[in-house]
């Protein structure tokens, strides 16, 4: 077409168009308007060490809303949020109220709640010395309340943070040792150290295995480690003449990656590390336990099998769990369990009991260990709320003396000659 023909076409065109009646635009909503903030209300640092994804807002009563992040299963709708640990930041004298939400969490297929009347918040002026606030169940119960204050900056963590760095400070502290023996058994899926402990001679007669954080929320684990290492390597005549009696095999942080990350419960890769043990593990998907398999071989090759074997847990109820596979030596493992309550019971605080005869939980370390390399294995959880033996809410320090007892339980669960 010429050129002239085109300009022709596109003016008529254009005056077509502009003939039209008008069209009426369609006038957005109003953004809503942002809550006040309170005058006396800095900041929320969630980068400290084990710091917890959330998002924060105020609502309109002027209360700080604390939104939680879940973090999810890979190929499964299981979802888990319940870890909080950050800094509060407020002008010196204020008060604070806190809401926490989201704790809808998935568990195959079912809803349930990480938390319940008895849950506390833990506060800090420093990040290391913790006291315990009552905290309120609000909104239908899935919404936690507490007043902070009169106060200015603080810590609030959902139970006493352990922290990677705090496992450094271990392990400097008791390398050294002539007892102790450190390695190095494989690395995380973003490339971290996961180290085995050795406590003791290779040639004591009996050999402990403790695993502590699989879920990286429950740190209570890691301080009965701490208290039993120190219980272990006191320098006294009892301690000497337990490690001639008993072996301990420690990997401390299952979960670093989790740690480092203050997520709650799967791996970086949306796996459960107390799950999948009733088949070999993944080397790609959960690094982290195909490391533990690959030691635990290499320990059973050499004839060094642990006798007994603990995961070590926080939850809202604190039992031994104590599964049932069908496997030849079951009666004899179910007398095994009976006698380790009894002995908890003799020699700790713990007063929670064990799980019922019903219990199956297939896939954790403790049924997956018992079913297919035949080792006295449980799990052991430690009610993150509350201590019914003390009447109190944890700290540190009583997980701590938890594990300084825990010496003498090892010892009279094991007859004195030597284990098969």
């Amino acid at each position: 077409m010429p050129r002239r023909h085109c300009q022709s076409f596109y003016a008529i065109l254009a005056a077509a168009f502009l003939s039209l009646a008008p069209i009426t635009s369609i006038a957005a909503p109003p953004l809503p308007r942002p809550a006040p903030r309170p005058a006396d209300f800095a900041f929320i640092d969630t980068s400290i060490e084990n710091g917890s994804p959330l998002h924060w807002d105020f609502a309109p009563d002027g209360s700080i809303l604390v939104s939680l992040q879940y973090d999810h299963e890979r190929d499964s709708p299981n979802r888990a949020a319940g870890h909080w640990h950050f800094r509060l930041e407020g002008k010196p004298g204020s008060s604070h109220t806190l809401v926490f939400q989201n704790f809808l969490n998935v568990w195959n297929g079912t809803s349930g709640l990480p938390v319940d009347a008895r849950t506390a918040c833990l506060l800090s002026d420093d990040g290391h010395t913790w006291r315990s606030e009552k905290m309120e169940l609000v909104e239908q119960r899935v919404r936690l309340r507490v007043t902070l204050g009169p106060t200015g900056s603080l810590y609030v963590a959902r139970v006493e943070p352990y922290r990677l760095s705090d496992l450094e400070k271990l392990l400097a502290r008791i390398r050294p040792h002539p007892l102790v023996a450190l390695s190095v058994i494989g690395r995380t899926v973003e490339d971290r150290p996961l180290e085995i402990i050795r406590i003791g001679r290779e040639s004591a007669p009996h050999r402990v295995f403790l695993r502590a954080r699989a879920h990286p929320w429950e740190p209570g684990g890691n301080w009965v480690i701490e208290g039993l290492v120190a219980a272990v390597l006191a320098d006294t005549p009892a301690a000497r003449a337990h490690l001639d009696h008993v072996a301990y095999y420690i990997l401390p942080l299952a979960n670093k990656d989790g740690v480092a990350r203050g997520r709650t419960r799967f791996n970086l890769r949306g796996v459960d590390l107390n799950r999948g043990w009733d088949k070999p593990p993944s080397p790609e998907l959960c690094p982290e336990n195909h490391a533990l398999e690959q030691w635990l071989a290499a320990m059973n090759a050499r004839g060094l099998r642990p006798h007994l074997a603990l995961e070590l847990h926080n939850d809202n109820n604190g039992k031994l769990h104590v599964s049932r596979p069908a496997v030849p030596q079951l009666a004899t493992y179910l007398e095994n369990m009976k006698r380790l309550e009894a002995l908890l019971r003799q020699h700790t605080w713990f007063t929670e009991g064990s799980t019922g005869a019903t219990n199956h939980n297939p896939g954790t370390l403790g049924s997956g260990w018992l079913e297919r390399f035949g080792i006295t294995a449980a799990v052991l959880e430690f009610n993150a709320h509350w201590i019914a033996g003390k009447q109190k809410a944890p700290l540190g320090a009583d997980w701590q003396e938890f594990g300084r007892a825990l010496p003498a339980v090892f010892t009279d669960y094991f007859p004195s000659r030597a284990a098969p």
